[in-house]
């Protein structure tokens, strides 16, 4: 039978690259904003990575084992940086969803939506760098 610690390290990957390549990709619309497929693809992508954080963070919290220690603090530290990343996502896509919904198309809202965006990418950044100090740091699995 499959093991179900082994679901957490198997999923955060999705979020980490789903994220980081869809503001990648809205931050070259902003340079070029002849290519609508651009911001089109951030949105998806967008969509996909909120998706799979939000699987991330409920495998992380139903199915990886308490520390204690350094490492239990290391953890609480990621578990935070995680919801803060699931809401930040959350509130982007909700953001971006309205904006598209009502083809607003006021510039310093998509300002605000990418700002928001960024910020999403920064914390999916800095939580998977605080899961991989976990497991290569402690040595311990999520």
């Amino acid at each position: 039978m499959f093991p179900t610690s082994h679901l957490h390290p198997m999923l955060v990957h999705f979020p980490i690259a789903l994220v980081a390549v869809g503001f990648l990709a809205e931050f070259v619309f902003l340079l070029f904003k002849k290519e609508i497929c651009l911001t089109k693809m951030g949105f998806y992508l967008l969509a996909l990575g909120t998706i799979s954080a939000c699987l991330a963070w409920l495998t992380g919290d139903l199915f990886t084992s308490g520390m204690t220690g350094a490492a239990g603090e290391m953890r609480e530290t990621h578990e935070l940086m995680a919801t803060i990343t699931v809401a930040l996502l959350i509130a982007t896509f909700a953001f971006r969803s309205f904006l598209l919904f009502f083809k607003n198309e006021n510039p310093k809202l998509k300002f605000v939506a990418f700002s928001i965006y960024g910020f999403a990418a920064l914390a999916v950044s800095v939580t998977g760098f605080l899961g991989g100090n976990l497991v290569y740091g402690y040595m311990m699995p999520l």
